[in-house]
């Protein structure tokens, strides 16, 4: 077998070295300039942003779970509210609802598209369980944005808030509308491994709405709009000027490095296709940009010890569901249960996916992934 240094699953390390001058010099501005919070960097980053996703707002905060957070209180979601939600997501989403004072309601998810399946969404609302529903989170998760045509249809029937969780779907789209620009709020997280990352924690809350944008901005420091003074409630979580700064950098090639990671979905599929493993498959009329490449398999160990053998690095996100986490198992769940969200944890496999992987790279994983399938002819 060929031998190669483990090719890692994702490699943000890389992602700084392939832009190293632009965000050293980006740093150096910052130190010079003497200003480390809340400053030029972060409101110009601000404007970035939303004139890439379109949107009319963007809100430097400290982390994706700070923007759900922050966007959850601006909406007026607090104790007693309900918010619906997935269990197939990063526990961030779920801890933010909690964060909040509110209550965790978990529907089930389309198991083509991982994401929030409107139909359970619709049939959980008309069920009426007694609760107070006041929003809904849907997750745009690996890449692939939920349906959100669907869910603000639904949410404007029932009056619900609509926060999209774009942890992982920076320049994600449906129908040429970027993700993030569907409902009142969006959450972004600039982790470093994701689409667009800092070299820390970061995060922002996007809207279109001028008033909802000024409650974000006051509610991230302390809700102060004259300083020392609150004008509500509201918390520490500032998007500093150092990652403002770097992120800037990274902006203007996001367009770029998502082309890349569909270029490398598009090469797993080549090779994957034709085998007995379930790919990843876009739905109509959107745009996945990959933050993670996942494929299933029902013997999904076997094939990871078999990878890192190969010198293939590969993850499981996420590998138990929130509600059977020992943490969150007071979560509601929607009437039924979520039978997909259980059986696909058991089979999800994230392959090695980010803008630096070369071609022959790619090949190696996939070859690695065809023997193995060579080797065992057990169902898959």
């Amino acid at each position: 077998m060929l031998s190669l240094p483990m090719i890692p699953a994702a490699n943000p390390l890389a992602d700084y070295l392939a832009r190293k001058p632009e965000i050293d010099q980006a740093i150096q501005r910052v130190l010079s300039g003497g200003r480390y919070i809340l400053g030029p960097e972060v409101s110009a980053f601000e404007q970035e942003f939303a004139y890439f996703l379109g949107a009319g707002f963007a809100v430097g905060v400290g982390s994706g779970t700070g923007a759900l957070h922050a966007a959850l209180r601006v909406c007026g979601i607090g104790p007693g509210d309900a918010v619906i939600t997935v269990s197939h997501t990063a526990v961030a989403t779920v801890a933010a609802i909690e964060l909040a004072g509110a209550i965790p309601l978990l529907v089930d998810i389309d198991p083509k598209s991982f994401t929030l399946d409107a139909n359970q969404l619709e049939d959980t609302l008309l069920a009426g369980q007694s609760l107070r529903v006041k929003a809904v989170i849907p997750v745009h998760l690996y890449g692939h944005p939920a349906d959100m045509r669907s869910i603000m249809s639904i949410a404007e029937r029932f009056n619900l808030k609509v926060i999209e969780d774009c942890a992982q779907s920076h320049g994600a789209s449906i129908g040429g509308r970027k993700a993030g620009t569907w409902g009142h709020l969006a959450a972004f997280s600039f982790y470093p491994t994701k689409n667009l990352g800092a070299l820390g924690d970061g995060g922002a809350v996007v809207t279109n709405d001028p008033a909802l944008a000024e409650r974000t901005a006051l509610f991230r420091e302390y809700g102060w709009k004259e300083r020392y003074i609150s004008e509500l409630s509201g918390a520490n979580s500032r998007l500093d000027e150092l990652q403002a700064a770097i992120l800037r950098v990274k902006l203007r090639f996001l367009a770029q490095d998502n082309a890349r990671r569909q270029e490398v979905a598009s090469q797993y599929e080549s090779i994957l296709s034709g085998s007995s493993l379930v790919v990843p498959r876009t739905q109509p009329d959107c745009t996945h940009v990959y933050h993670q490449y996942v494929i299933r398999t029902l013997r999904r160990d076997d094939l990871k010890q078999f990878l890192e053998r190969s010198s293939v690095g590969s993850l499981i996100h996420y590998p138990v569901p929130i509600h059977l986490q020992p943490a969150y198992r007071k979560c509601l769940l929607a009437r039924g249960g979520l039978p997909e969200t259980e059986r696909i944890c058991g089979e999800i496999l994230s392959l090695p996916i980010h803008p630096h992987l070369t071609t022959d790279e790619v090949s190696h994983v996939g070859k690695a992934i065809l023997s193995w399938l060579q080797q065992d002819p057990q169902p898959r």
